[in-house]
């Protein structure tokens, strides 16, 4: 499932990214590493940002860059 529906404050793993080349390389020097587990802290509906916790770190990302993290 893309992490757009994962539930809030719910953990999970991330299984790959998928979209343009250079967005996701900035998204994985940022931490957003296959195998590296994570959580929706704060979502604004029909809004930005989404508020995610990875390796102990509070990330705000765009929904369209959450759409790209395949999650399971």
């Amino acid at each position: 499932m893309k992490l757009l529906d994962a539930p809030i404050n719910t953990c999970c793993r991330i299984e790959r990214l998928d979209g343009p080349e250079t967005e996701c390389r900035r998204l994985l020097d940022l931490g957003l590493t296959p195998g590296e587990e994570m959580a929706v802290v704060q979502a604004v509906p029909f809004g930005d940002p989404l508020v995610v916790e990875v390796r102990g770190m509070r990330l705000a990302l765009r929904r369209r860059e959450a759409a790209w993290i395949r999650v399971l």
